[in-house]
Order: C-alpha cells, then structure tokens, then sequence
C-alpha cells in the first residue's frame, strides 16, 4: 500500500510539469516566430511603415529641342448629284494629292486618313405664297457631298512649306492644323525630368538645413504629365489655308524650337 501511494504521489507531481513545459514550449515557438518575422520586415526600409515626419518639395525641369517634324491635315470636298460621281472626283483628287506627297518624300506610313463621309447635300425650297398665306418650306435633295481629311507627318521640316503650296494647287479644299513636333521626345523628357528632381533635392536640402534636421528617404514622388509640349520659338498651332487665297510661292515656315517641361513633386522623410 505505501509503495502504490508512492507512485500516485509521483504521477501527481510529474503532470503539472509536464504541463509547463509544454506550455514553455508553445511560448518559445511563438517568440521564435515574431522574431523571424521582425528580422524579415527589417530587410526593406520603411516596409510597413507610414513616414510621420516629412517635408514635400517641388521642381521644375525644361529642355530646348529644334522641332523635326511637321504635321498637317488635307481635306478634300467634292459635290455631285449621284453618289458614285461625287466619290470619283473625290477620289482623284485625293490620290493625286497622296501621289504628290509621295514623290514629294513623304512615306506611306505618314499619311492616314483621319475622316472619309459621304451625306446628302440638300437645299432649301421655298415655294410661291398667296398674299397672307402660310406656305412652309421644305428640304430638297440636290446631290450628295463627299468630304476626306489626310493627316500627313513630314520629317523633312525644311520641305513643309512646299509641300503645303503643292496640296493646295492639287485640288485641296483646305489645309489646316500645321503643327512642328519632336517625333522622339521620351530621351528630352527623361532629361527634363532629371532637372526637376534635381532641383527638388537642392530646394529640399536647403530647408533641411534651414529647419536643422536630416533627409532620410523618399517616400513619395509625383510627375505631372497632363501637359503637352510648349512651343516656344516658330509657327505651331493651327494655320488655315483655303485653295483660293493660297499663295503662288512656298510660304517661309519657321521651325523654331520646343519647350519640354516637366513638374515634379517629391516628399522626403525627414528626422
């Protein structure tokens, strides 16, 4: 009996312990973990963690750059009282202009069609009235009218104006939207991006220096992108030329050159 009392006692003892020691054991594993898990959200800056402690500066970077390429429309209208006659003259007429601008150096792929209608072309009657008598007019069906629009991008700007007299004496009825633009402009904006952020970091350097504390980090950066390039110098814009004011000479079209900008943004943790 004392022997058996023995053993019960010792069967008493010995699970509590083995309790704790699984509960320390759970504990251990827990630490273990979160511990892992600090050490790994150290290995980025900043992951997870908002910057308190910041100062936002802006910058503004412009580069000058000769324009290379002229853009312009073509736009050829035609009238006619059957549908296929009217699409004829306008068809000649536009392919002796595409012709035109092809011997003219022009390639095939700079030269698209923006717009291609054809739409009744009415009048308005109006028929004899007795003296005080209401006579309402009505809309007649004289022929049909036939308008196509050409955007044509010449890369040889210097040949621009003569190419704007040659597509008038063609039998263009308008010529419009003669523009002078850069056709590689991602290197000019890179570069004018890299002045503003430049400036962006002396502008926030100084007033560090001026509140007495240190730059940390970048933790937010924004480009304004919604504006188009600046034309500074030369002909841009819109110009309009009808065929029967057009100029006998090649209109003198300076190039000029364009302004690209860039505004940026950037907010610096600060400590």
């Amino acid at each position: 009996m004392e022997e058996q009392s023995v053993q019960q006692i010792i069967k008493a003892t010995h699970w509590p312990r083995t309790m704790a020691a699984t509960a320390l054991g759970f504990l251990a594993l827990f630490l273990l973990v979160g511990t892992i898990s600090g050490l790994k959200s150290m290995q980025f800056i900043g992951s997870g963690v908002s910057a308190t402690n910041t100062i936002s500066v802006s910058g503004e970077g412009e580069v000058f750059a000769v324009a290379d390429t002229a853009t312009f429309s073509v736009t050829v209208r035609e009238k006619a009282k059957e549908v296929k006659d009217v699409q004829d003259a306008a068809t000649k007429k536009g392919n002796d202009i595409i012709a035109y601008l092809k011997d003219g150096g022009v390639e095939e792929k700079d030269i698209k069609t923006l717009d291609y209608s054809v739409n009744p072309d009415y009048e308005w009657s109006q028929g004899a009235c007795p003296q005080g008598g209401y006579c309402p007019g009505k809309q007649v069906l004289v022929g049909y009218e036939v308008s196509q629009t050409l955007s044509v991008k010449v890369r040889d700007t210097k040949m621009a104006g003569d190419l704007l007299s040659g597509v008038g004496s063609r039998g263009a009825t308008e010529v419009s939207g003669l523009s002078f633009t850069i056709d590689d402009e991602d290197a000019l904006k890179a570069e004018a991006r890299d002045k503003a952020i430049a400036q962006a970091k002396s502008k926030a350097e100084v007033l560090a220096k001026s509140l007495g504390v240190s730059l940390v980090r970048v933790v937010g950066f924004y480009e304004n992108e919604g504006g188009m390039p600046i034309y500074a110098y030369g002909l841009g814009g819109d110009e309009r030329m009808m065929t029967s004011s057009a100029p006998k000479a090649s209109p003198e079209i300076p190039v000029g050159q364009n302004k690209i900008v860039s505004n940026v943004s950037v907010t610096y943790e600060i400590r």
